[in-house]
């Protein structure tokens, strides 16, 4: 019988931490990956979401295997860009910078793409892509004011989290909730039962365990 594959996650984002425990999954190794994620020059938000979430798995994978972790492991990662029309807006580090995206987010819609990558055992990349819409209420200078000065908007692209107070703002969402929170479900548990990482069976296991 073979070895079930062990799973490192190639962040240290509580949130995509999270969401797979949400769905039945402990990784074993977190081995945060850190890269440049400055967009080339004129390159379009889908594919930047993409390149940095393959980046980020071979980057995880590199360090894995300088640490004898990766025989047999599966090497999972994401990357969200959130853009308005081609401009792709910063994960914002100053008050000045959240400022600016808040303010063009507001009255507005704007797209969320989210790229997942996954290196198989044998080394194959896989890769999903996930665009989703959402739609800002207008928002009052008072508004504003009150979420700059929660310091909620510090290291999260486009200066918010979706799962946070500015879940308050959305007026409208098309795709996937939880890709905006940055690890699509779906894909996610599609990418892990293909390269062999028994999802369902953890479920069958935590029924078992809590007595189903």
């Amino acid at each position: 019988m073979a070895t079930r594959p062990d799973l490192i996650l190639a962040s240290a984002s509580p949130r995509r931490l999270a969401l797979l425990n949400q769905i039945g999954v402990e990784p074993e190794h977190l081995i945060p990956a850190h890269i440049d994620e400055s967009p080339d020059r004129n390159e379009l938000p889908r594919k930047l979401a993409q390149r940095l979430a393959e980046s980020k798995a071979l980057a995880a994978q590199l360090r894995a295997r300088q640490a004898g972790l990766a025989e047999n492991a599966i090497v999972l990662a994401a990357d969200t860009v959130v853009a308005v029309g081609r401009r792709i807006l910063p994960k914002a580090e100053m008050m000045e910078e959240a400022s600016a995206c808040i303010r063009l987010l507001s009255g507005r819609a704007h797209k969320v793409f989210t790229g997942v990558a996954l290196i198989t055992p044998g080394g194959q990349m896989r890769r999903r892509l996930v665009e989703t819409r959402v739609r800002f209420k207008r928002l009052s200078s008072k508004e504003i004011e009150a979420y700059l000065a929660s310091a909620e908007w510090r290291d999260k692209a486009g200066g918010y989290a979706i799962q946070g107070i500015a879940g308050a703002f959305v007026q409208k969402l098309s795709g996937s909730y939880h890709a905006v929170m940055g690890l699509p479900l779906y894909e996610t548990v599609s990418l892990l039962e293909s390269a062999g990482y028994p999802v369902r069976f953890n479920w069958l296991n935590q029924a078992t365990t809590s007595g189903v």
